[in-house]
């Protein structure tokens, strides 16, 4: 196999991963708190034992997350919380505690508050928020102080990884991290609101489209490559 089919190759198999991740993207357009991912191409160099050319290869080696905030979208909740600004929400799963920006909470008969998958949301301290079921009022100020009937009675806990680089996406809205945390030092939480995808589905389904042509015209040279081959397989074989 020759250098123009290898390179080819590592080329297709780096356009199939970001066409995966692009249709992600477009399937979470709508997903409340969901963060874009793109794939990082890096280009990979090597040269052959012995004389002969040198090897370049695109490799799709790693994925970003993009870290811009999605819109706000009023819903008029008690339990629908959007973070303004960095961080995210502590949750208890599980699976050990996860980090997320998706705030659709809702109050189980105990009290807790709990996200659709059923994580349990931690307080400042790493422990779970609780508000009264029996309570007729419940507030939320942007410092996180939850009240019930105008009593404190949680602090909401905001945190980001002290490197962005070790925060690890677990699925579409939940992330874990391999390293240390640290309090957000101005957290701003929003009551009855909910943060939007950050996701520009027009965009995305533009790059698609580019990607899917360069993957079309990658497949072109390595079929006429193949055919190229077995002609001269046949030639030989004659």
């Amino acid at each position: 196999m020759d250098s123009a089919t290898y390179a080819t190759l590592s080329r297709q198999s780096g356009l199939m991963r970001e066409m995966q991740v692009l249709a992600n993207n477009i399937a979470n357009a709508a997903t409340t708190g969901y963060r874009a991912e793109a794939v990082i191409f890096t280009e990979f160099v090597r040269a052959p034992d012995g004389a002969g050319e040198v090897l370049s290869m695109a490799h799709a080696g790693a994925r970003h997350t993009d870290a811009s905030a999605g819109g706000l979208r009023r819903t008029g909740g008690s339990f629908d919380l959007a973070i303004e600004g960095p961080g995210f929400f502590r949750i208890e799963t599980p699976q050990g505690e996860r980090l997320t920006r998706a705030g659709a909470f809702a109050l189980s008969p105990a009290g807790e508050m709990l996200t659709p998958q059923g994580g349990r949301l931690l307080d400042a301290g790493g422990a779970p928020v609780f508000a009264p079921p029996e309570a007729r009022s419940i507030a939320i100020a942007r410092d996180g102080t939850l009240s019930a009937d105008g009593q404190p009675v949680a602090q909401i806990g905001l945190v980001e990884p002290e490197d962005p680089r070790e925060l690890i996406r677990e699925d579409g809205v939940r992330f874990r991290t391999s390293g240390a945390l640290r309090p957000v030092e101005a957290p701003t939480v929003l009551q009855g609101f909910l943060e939007t995808s950050n996701v520009s589905a027009v965009s995305e389904i533009a790059r698609l489209i580019e990607v899917q042509r360069g993957y079309e015209l990658g497949q072109g040279f390595l079929d006429q490559e193949d055919e190229r081959v077995r002609g001269a397989l046949r030639t030989l074989g004659s």
